[in-house]
């Protein structure tokens, strides 16, 4: 599950340059952003609520000014000012602006109501501000309700919504009701204050910035990082031609920063130190090609007039060695830089014709299950890797099958014979020249060791792999060995 999950995140994942750093900048971005809201929303907070128990404080600093009524009321005597003794000043017409501060009420018993929890931040401010203005006071309370459960503060805010056409949640949703009793009195002083509900201008604002912001520095780097990476691009798509092709071409324009410049510029000077080395080793094995193939046409020329037959018979088999071997330098020396063009071709008909040749011969070669392949490869070489593998096949295990099939994206050629296998340790080592899988260097028991470099050098041509593996049974005891060619649809 936790690697599913890793698989999927990762697939998420950008895999460009130009991707990973646009993402990572808008990731944290948003991180930034997050936090700075965050912060502004309890800055936001804060002032509110100071700006709320200043305004109550003033108004009870007022009324402890002010002649108290005739007679004390509970909070349950109904609404606040019908009848005449509860308010210690005139009704004020109410703005249409948003909530007031509504009218000190003198109570006989607390505001608290049983199982409401008390703001004692709210409460020591109000106490503090208080006491700074020399009113002494014995009981603070502070609580906040929601406006449906304070009968008081929902009348005068229906009435007032009536009014302006909308409900009392778009004008207040909580009201904070604070009540004070001075030192020697046991009376309460109770003012409500409705709380205005927090403005979606500020998320909308955070909103905007956060669109700007992201506009502005994605935009700019999205610029710089296409500055740099369109040059990176033309560089990679330049390597990927000169590793399949060898040829150089035209160099590489020096374009965008100039590190990348420089970049170029040793890449264009490099690559053509490689291709000159290239260019020298092809001219320099052609002329060795040449220079020890004449000599050997003279040989084999001379050895007719070896009246041994048997010697003149080890002679030619000798110089047939040379050729041989020499015939196999030469092209592994050239696949690297193959002269014909891909071409497609059904490449089960062309493993069936391979094994066909070693069929006339009477070898035992079977041509296992096939599917229909088209493939965009070059054949002569192909059929030169085929039968590689399988002379290898026959002569360290007697036999050999060849099946195609399919996997994905990938043509898999497997090759398997029924001798001894290879060592564990020297299946990577016997993919390098000159290794044989018989240590002798009798030419009755193997070649020069060329053959399986060869054709892992076409696979890699054809952009395939080669790769060698022991066949095992139940009791993993070996039965033979498989040469796997796959090949890239």
């Amino acid at each position: 599950m936790a690697s599913a999950k890793g698989n999927f995140l990762k697939s998420l994942w950008p895999s460009s340059l130009k991707g990973q750093v646009l993402l990572t900048i808008a990731l944290s971005l948003l991180a930034a952003q997050a936090f700075s809201a965050v912060l502004l929303y309890h800055a936001q907070h804060d002032r509110r609520e100071a700006a709320l128990v200043h305004a109550v404080a003033m108004r009870l600093f007022t009324a402890t000014r002010e002649a108290p009524p005739e007679r004390l009321a509970t909070e349950s005597d109904g609404p606040i000012g019908n009848n005449g003794h509860l308010s210690t000043q005139r009704p004020r017409p109410e703005l249409f602006g948003g909530p007031r501060t509504f009218r000190v009420e003198h109570l006989a018993a607390s505001p608290l109501r049983a199982g409401e929890a008390r703001s004692s931040d709210a409460e020591n401010d109000l106490r503090s501000i208080l006491n700074d203005q020399d009113v002494a006071v014995e009981d603070v309370v502070v609580i906040r309700r929601a406006v449906v459960d304070d009968p008081q503060t929902l009348r005068r805010l229906t009435r007032r919504s009536q009014l302006l056409g909308q409900p009392h949640s778009a004008v207040a949703e909580s009201v904070i009701v604070a009540g004070v009793r001075k030192k020697n009195s046991a009376e309460w002083l109770v003012v409500r204050t409705p709380v205005p509900p927090y403005e979606r201008a500020l998320i909308l604002s955070l909103i905007g910035q956060t669109i700007l912001i992201y506009a502005v520095m994605v935009g700019v780097v999205a610029l710089l990082l296409r500055r740099i990476t369109r040059p990176l691009a033309a560089l990679t798509t330049r390597l990927e031609r000169f590793a399949d092709t060898r040829d150089p071409g035209d160099p590489l324009e020096p374009q965008g920063p100039g590190d990348i410049r420089r970049l170029i510029t040793a890449h264009n000077a490099m690559e053509g130190r490689i291709a000159a080395l290239l260019d020298e080793k092809d001219v320099m094995l052609g002329a060795i090609g040449h220079d020890l193939k004449t000599p050997l046409a003279a040989l084999r020329v001379r050895i007719e007039s070896v009246a041994d037959e048997e010697q003149r018979g080890r002679m030619a088999r000798t110089i047939e060695d040379i050729t041989r071997s020499l015939d196999d330098i030469l092209s592994l020396a050239r696949v690297g830089r193959p002269t014909d063009l891909r071409e497609p071709n059904e490449l089960s008909a062309l493993i069936a014709s391979v094994v066909e040749e070693y069929e006339d011969m009477g070898d035992p070669v079977e041509l296992g299950a096939t599917q229909r392949i088209v493939l965009s490869l070059r054949p002569t070489w192909m059929r030169r890797a085929l039968r590689n593998l399988i002379s290898n096949a026959l002569r360290y295990g007697q036999r050999a099958s060849v099946t195609l099939t399919r996997e994905g994206e990938v043509a898999v050629i497997t090759i398997s014979d029924e001798g001894p296998g290879i060592a564990d340790d020297q299946i990577a080592r016997m993919l390098e020249p000159f290794t044989r899988g018989e240590p002798s260097r009798n030419s009755e028991t193997g070649g020069a060791g060329l053959g399986l470099t060869l054709a892992r050098a076409i696979a890699e041509q054809h952009g395939g792999t080669l790769t060698l593996s022991n066949l095992k049974d139940a009791q993993g005891h070996v039965t033979g060995l498989a040469a796997v060619l796959r090949l890239p649809l």
